[in-house]
C-alpha cells in the first residue's frame, strides 16, 4: 500500500484526521526526560504511548533533530510510531537540484512522507515525485503571517496569486497520486479556496491549536473526495502539560479533544 492508501485506512480504523507535531524542543522538555540518554526521544515516547489512539500521523519537525543525538532520535521515533502503526511524515521542507534532491529524497526510506517547496521548481521534486509509495506535500498557502508576502502576489499573465498557481500545477505533478498539499488553518477562506481548485489532492493543515487557526474550517476542507486530509496540532498538544505532573496523560486528553472537535465538523 502507498501512503495515502494507507493514511485513508488509517483515518477510517482512528475515525481521526489529528495530525500530532512531535518537536521536542529541548529548552521545553520535563525534568524527567532530560536525565536520559536520548531526551527527545524519551519525551516522544510518551508523546506516542499517550496520544496514538487518537492521532492518524505523527508529523516530527526535522529542525528539533538536526545533530548526532537528534538524528538517532528521529530514528527511534519513526522505528516507535510505525510499531504503533501510526504512519510518520516528516516536515522538512526540502527542495534542491540534481544530486542534492537525491540526497534529500532518502529521507523517505525511513519517513513514510515529506513537505517539500515547491520554489525551485518541478525538477527540483522529481526525486520525490518518483517515490510512488511515499507522500509528498508541497507548500501552498502556509499558516505563518508571512505566507501572504509571496504566496498572494498576483502572476502576471495567469490572473491568479501564486498559491493559487502552485495548488494547479502541483495538480499536474500528481501522477503517481502521490501529493498533497500544505494549506494553513489561519487563512479559513483561502484554505476553502484551495479546496475547491484541487478536491482531489489530500491537504496537511496547520496552524490549529497554538496559532489559532479555524478548526472548523479544517476540518471541512483538510480531506480530499477520498476522505484523506491531516489537521496538524504541535505545541497546543505536546505541551498542553507542561507545567503538570502527568505532561504525557495531558498530551493525551488533548489529542482526544482536538480529534472530537474536529469529528463534529467532518
Amino acid at each position: 500500500m502507498d501512503f495515502f492508501d494507507r493514511l485513508e485506512q488509517r483515518i477510517r480504523e482512528q475515525d481521526s484526521v489529528v495530525c500530532v507535531g512531535l518537536d521536542p524542543d529541548l529548552d521545553r522538555l520535563p525534568d524527567d526526560v532530560l536525565e536520559k540518554d536520548l531526551p527527545r526521544w524519551a519525551f516522544n515516547r510518551r508523546i506516542i504511548d499517550a496520544t496514538h489512539e487518537h492521532a492518524a500521523c505523527y508529523k516530527p519537525n526535522a529542525a528539533f533533530y538536526e545533530d548526532a543525538d537528534g538524528w538517532r532520535s528521529l530514528q527511534e521515533t519513526i522505528a516507535y510510531a510505525h510499531g504503533k502503526n501510526v504512519p510518520v511524515l516528516l516536515d522538512a521542507k526540502r527542495a534542491d537540484i540534481g544530486n542534492t534532491a537525491r540526497q534529500y529524497a532518502k529521507a523517505l526510506d525511513d519517513a513514510d512522507a515529506l513537505t517539500v517547496n515547491p520554489y525551485l521548481g518541478q525538477d527540483s521534486l522529481q526525486p520525490f515525485l518518483s517515490r510512488s509509495d511515499a507522500g509528498v506535500f508541497v507548500l501552498c498557502r502556509t499558516s505563518n503571517p508571512g505566507g501572504k508576502d509571496f504566496q498572494n502576489l498576483e502572476l502576471a499573465g495567469f490572473d491568479e496569486y501564486l498559491y493559487e498557481h502552485v495548488a494547479r500545477r502541483a495538480s499536474e505533478w500528481n501522477e503517481s497520486e502521490n501529493v498533497g498539499l500544505v494549506v494553513g488553518a489561519t487563512t479559513p477562506d483561502e484554505l476553502e479556496h484551495v479546496r475547491e481548485l484541487v478536491p482531489e489532492l489530500p491537504f496537511l493543515v496547520p496552524g490549529v491549536g497554538a496559532q489559532g487557526g479555524d478548526a472548523e474550517a479544517a476540518a471541512v476542507h483538510c480531506t480530499n473526495d477520498a476522505g484523506v486530509g491531516l489537521v496538524n496540532s504541535t505545541r497546543g498538544i505536546i505541551f498542553a502539560g507542561e507545567d503538570a505532573d502527568d505532561w504525557a496523560g495531558a498530551a493525551g486528553q488533548a489529542a482526544r479533544r482536538l480529534k472530537e472537535r474536529l469529528n463534529e465538523y467532518r
